[in-house]
């Protein structure tokens, strides 16, 4: 998670074992975490041990986006803007034009070193089909 400083800079605290973490927990933890950070109160190590790094450049309004990985981490994933956009429905009566929802683009920077990359860019491309 990025937070934004009074100065305008941002600052990147580490969420510490996010897997174990729901929904509602990680929202506590954001929240502490953003809290923490706006009055200068985050630690070396609340920046530090981080190995994966989600970003959401659609809430700028970017259809995509490409991040640079906190190094030393191993990748970010950047979730691009969901749009309305026109699409052809193809259907046994004919061709119609309707409005849609686009798909977010999906932008997946990682260090070279790392394997079984492409397993994770396929499950994400699978997924987003299914």
């Amino acid at each position: 998670m990025a937070t934004a400083l009074p100065s305008g800079n941002l600052i990147v605290p580490v969420i510490k074992s996010a897997d174990q973490l729901n929904l509602v927990g990680l929202a506590k933890q954001v929240n502490t975490m953003a809290d923490n950070a706006r009055n200068g109160k985050l630690k070396p190590e609340d920046t530090q041990g981080g190995t994966f790094t989600l970003t959401n450049v659609g809430t700028f309004g970017s259809l995509m986006g490409t991040p640079i990985i906190n190094q030393p981490q191993v990748a970010i994933l950047a979730v691009g803007a969901i749009k309305k956009r026109p699409v052809v429905i193809e259907t046994a009566q004919g061709d119609s034009i309707a409005i849609r929802h686009s798909r977010p683009h999906f932008c997946v920077p990682h260090h070279h070193h790392i394997q079984h990359t492409h397993l994770f860019k396929r499950k994400l491309i699978l997924t987003q089909f299914t």
